[in-house]
């Protein structure tokens, strides 16, 4: 959507060819949906400190069917947002609505009839992996979880990645009783171990069972309840039973299957993503592709950037208008959430050589909790490089990290050394005044 009313904007025509529910995986089945569940779970867990706080409250239950209608009619509104949008753009979407399939290098065929393009772009994103084990079909993935019509009383989550560890906080806060098995030591592993490690603690804190060094070799079914087989360290088998529901979380594969892409010529690489150079370009001429289906920097944020940058230079004249793809903030929506930009310490040694990489870091509980019997930490860690001590990477994790991390992001991308940082006056007050008064 974002490169095509881009290019609509300077006088190009341009058509959207949709398969599913307009918006994509964050709009529909990801980002938006998640973070409204996130905020019920993170509701749930003021709820216990507002009698610290001097409320006098009687908490009646959860309501899980309420927040699904509102939720899903909240989706609903966004829909006409972006159909008014492309409306008002220009942009073609109405005749083009089913799954395209290339029928040669320019040329795509939807519901049977044949469309020929200047420039095509690919942008279908991506979809949960299988696990492909016995009883898989007694299981739902992080697209089910949005089709859930009750809290499930028992969860077993499969997956070490954000979106399982995303899922199964809000089950464990909203009240499932939640396990989560994973195959190493902990999850999150591509993050800096300092922030991982601290979410890891308090993933476990909150009440979530995490099983370490494990897979699930097969699922069970009786009448609605489940057993999930395990196969742990050294081959020990073990079984969790009673459960209601199975979770799969164990990654996302490129949504090609079916796009005819051999008919295209388009390559893939090894990881059967699509293959694309610094400029979004596919090997085929005029075959571009973003996004998911690149299998780079997955996030929607990135896709939306990438997507206008290249029609910026397509139809705007910018020639020299691409992604850059270094910096990139994100945000584990995590209980408290995880925010990252940079690279971590392990990655700054391996690169620059551990004596030029300096580290600054703390780790505290936030005043939120003074009076609350009920605690979470908050952690906190500079990356340094060089006599400049520029910043080129900055972790954090707690309550409020999600939206502290977007200034420091920009000051990230700037090239902020840590005495500009340390020239800062700090707000206090508050978690963020520690990332420039560390020392």
């Amino acid at each position: 959507m974002a490169s095509s009313r881009r290019a609509s904007s300077y006088g190009a025509k341009a058509a959207i060819i949709e398969s599913g529910n307009i918006g994509g995986t964050c709009v529909n089945v990801g980002c938006v949906p998640k973070k409204i569940m996130w905020y019920a779970a993170t509701h749930q867990e003021n709820i216990h400190d507002l009698q610290d706080y001097g409320f006098e409250i009687q908490q009646t239950g959860f309501n899980w069917k309420k927040i699904k209608e509102s939720r899903d009619a909240y989706i609903k509104r966004l829909h006409g947002i972006y159909y008014g949008n492309l409306e008002k753009d220009k942009v073609e979407h109405e005749k083009l609505h089913g799954r395209a399939k290339f029928v040669g290098p320019n040329r795509v065929s939807v519901n049977g009839t044949e469309y020929t393009a200047d420039k095509i772009l690919i942008a279908v994103g991506s979809k949960p992996k299988k696990m492909d084990i016995p009883g898989e079909e007694h299981t739902i993935d992080s697209d089910g979880f949005f089709q859930l019509e009750d809290l499930p009383k028992k969860t077993v989550v499969v997956g070490a990645g954000y979106i399982a560890v995303e899922l199964a906080g809000i089950l464990n806060a909203l009240g499932s009783d939640t396990t989560m098995i994973i195959r190493n030591e902990v999850f999150l592993r591509p993050f800096d171990a300092y922030v991982r490690d601290a979410v890891f603690e308090q993933t476990k804190a909150n009440g979530v069972k995490v099983t370490t060094k494990s897979t699930v070799t097969e699922v069970t079914n009786n009448n609605g309840k489940k057993t999930v087989h395990v196969k742990g360290e050294n081959g020990a088998k073990s079984t969790i039973e009673d459960v209601d529901c199975v979770l799969i979380a164990v990654g996302r594969s490129a949504d090609i299957d079916d796009l005819g892409l051999d008919a295209a010529g388009v390559e893939l690489d090894d990881t059967k993503h699509i293959k694309v150079n610094e400029w979004q370009e596919t090997n085929v001429k005029n075959v571009f592709a973003i996004g998911d289906v690149c299998g780079r920097a997955e996030l929607t944020p990135v896709a939306i950037a990438a997507g206008r940058r290249l029609s910026d230079r397509i139809f705007g004249g910018k020639t020299e208008s691409k992604m850059d793809y270094d910096n990139i903030p994100t945000v584990v929506f995590s209980h408290p959430p995880l925010g990252t930009v940079g690279i971590s310490e392990e990655e700054a040694k391996k690169k620059h050589g551990e004596a030029n990489i300096k580290i600054y870091k703390a780790a505290f509980t936030p005043m939120y909790h003074a009076v609350t019997s009920r605690k979470s930490k908050t952690a906190i860690k500079l990356v340094c490089l060089g006599k400049e001590e520029k910043v080129i990477g900055c972790h954090l994790m707690g309550i409020g990290a999600d939206e502290m991390l977007q200034g420091f992001a920009v000051a990230v991308k700037m090239g902020a050394t840590k005495a500009d940082l340390d020239a800062t006056v700090a707000i206090h007050p508050t978690s963020a005044e520690e990332v420039v008064t560390l020392r």
